[in-house]
């Protein structure tokens, strides 16, 4: 017995140490934490169970026969965060660069059908160098099964991944499904071709930073939706994202005792407003106004900043936020801006999250650009996201909705449960001095009567009070009680029921 016992120490001892003190030197060396020790800082102390930890791969080309290390350079298992149950592996770079084998995926998936069997969601810390050459097809195909349960997973159970080094090729993909996706700045880097390809196939010099590091992906494609500056940092905040998040589709969102009163109101919200419609203010003021003890958790900060995304709780319960910005681009959809508020609507839809809509919208962006890059269907993706959302929907007009982006952002018409307006509100098919020249474009030369017109117009349409009176509005609140009707309108709509017909899945214009 003291024998297998002596054994089976040896070969903890042998899983632990991965790739050899060497390469968890020169991990160390770049700036980054080892697999095992990321999973410690993720989950909650002394919490996480290992699953397969003496696994090994079965590849015997290349000389690979003889270089087996347990575990296969991957860690997996389950764990706490706060006390709540998730699934994690961790790539380990320093056993065979964490590249993925047969043996490496199976692992990977054997945790993601766990995940899905018992409701509770999966978190990937990427740091592989990709597929393992000596494999061949044999890893390429664990890539594959791995897709296939991203796939099965989306909208059922949260999948997180977060990029801690490099991840190239088919290894992108699999981030690329999941729900939100962290980067590590200088020391994680995602793209299907790295720079000496690029440099062969378009002559283009591009270093892997520029081409796919945090930065870039967080701020110019839109890939990432976090970037961090450290390993110790990623982690700890992906822990707070976890906070806010349901464990699976079935499960409403957490709740957490606050000492925030729901009736809380905030005067300074009533000069929050400028008396200039034209000049910009932070629309993030309002939300941290608005939101429990000012906690709002930013989702996709650097990228696309005329709309804003993001987590925050109301009465101790998680809600989805989405604001227009008016500090950037005056708060107009564009591209980005739609595809990034869309997805963010559609993964708040799928796991029961309430959705709070903030409007401060002139319009969509117009352009060449836009018109050329395909801001129609792109549009399209918002109006879809909003229209089949079945969670409860509450919308503040703050300042202006015009034309079809007021139809857009969480209007009555696309099943918005409680609408509510500011009184410097309007809501009209186009700002004042824009429609006034296009009705009375005969007075144009005449200033004084296009001044007149256009005022005529502003005290027809620059007001809440003509939505109001069709029941688009449901009332024109405050600004400064605007935290107390959000978390009436929420407690009313608790128990909401809604369901779309029955379909096998709508044809989102993509």
């Amino acid at each position: 017995m003291y024998d297998i016992i002596q054994q089976l120490e040896n070969k903890r001892a042998a899983a632990r140490m991965g790739g050899g003190q060497r390469r968890i030197d020169a991990q160390h060396a770049k700036g980054k934490l080892t697999a095992r020790e990321r999973i410690d800082l993720l989950l909650d102390e002394g919490s996480f169970e290992e699953w397969d930890m003496f696994k090994e791969h079965r590849c015997t080309d290349f000389g690979m026969a003889d270089q087996k290390v347990p575990g296969d350079g991957v860690i997996t298992g389950y764990g706490t965060i706060n006390g709540r149950l998730v699934f994690v592996f961790s790539q380990d770079f320093t056993v065979f660069g964490g590249s993925l084998s047969e043996t490496h995926a199976q692992k990977i998936c054997k945790i993601m059908d766990q995940a899905m069997k018992v409701g509770a969601p999966v978190i990937g810390l990427n740091d592989s160098g990709g597929a393992r050459i000596q494999e061949g097809v044999d890893s390429l195909a664990g890539y594959a099964d791995v897709f296939q349960r991203n796939v099965m997973a989306s909208g059922v159970i949260p999948q997180i991944s977060v990029i801690m080094g490099p991840c190239a090729g088919g290894a992108v993909y699999s981030p690329a499904m999941t729900d939100f996706i962290a980067m590590v700045k200088d020391s994680s880097y995602m793209f299907v071709t790295g720079p000496d390809v690029v440099k062969t196939v378009t002559h283009e010099v591009v270093t892997a930073e520029e081409l796919g590091g945090a930065v870039t992906h967080s701020s110019k494609s839109g890939v990432s939706e976090l970037s961090f500056e450290n390993d110790v940092d990623a982690l700890l905040e992906i822990r707070r994202l976890v906070d806010f998040l349901p464990a699976n589709n079935k499960d409403k969102p957490p709740v957490r005792p606050t000492s925030d009163p729901a009736d809380r109101d905030d005067p300074s919200l009533d000069t929050l407003i400028p008396a200039n419609p034209n000049m910009p203010y932070d629309m993030k003021e309002l939300i941290l106004k608005v939101v429990d003890e000012a906690d709002f958790y930013e989702i996709a900060p650097d990228y696309a900043r005329n709309i804003i995304t993001g987590f925050g709780r109301m009465d101790g319960s998680t809600v989805g936020i989405v604001a227009n910005q008016p500090m950037v681009l005056a708060g107009c959809l564009d591209i980005d801006s739609s595809r990034k508020a869309a997805r963010f609507v559609r993964f708040c839809d799928a796991f029961n999250i309430p959705l709070i809509t903030f409007v401060d919208v002139p319009g969509f962006l117009p352009g060449t650009t836009q018109e050329y890059g395909g801001i129609i269907k792109h549009g399209a993706k918002l109006l879809y996201a909003y229209a089949e959302a079945t969670v409860p929907k509450v919308t503040v007009i703050t300042r202006k909705a015009y034309g079809g982006a007021y139809d857009v952002m969480a209007s009555k018409h696309l099943r918005g449960d409680v609408n509510f307006a500011w009184p410097q509100a309007e809501i009209a098919v186009m700002g004042p001095k824009g429609a006034v020249e296009i009705i009375f474009r005969q007075d144009i030369g005449d200033a004084e009567k296009i001044a007149e017109r256009t005022e005529e117009y502003r005290q027809k349409f620059a007001n809440p009070f003509v939505a109001g009176a069709r029941g688009f509005i449901d009332d024109v609140i405050m600004p400064h009680g605007t935290r107390r009707r959000i978390c009436r309108s929420l407690a009313m709509l608790r128990d909401k029921k809604l369901e779309n017909p029955w379909k096998k899945h709508g044809n989102i214009p993509l």
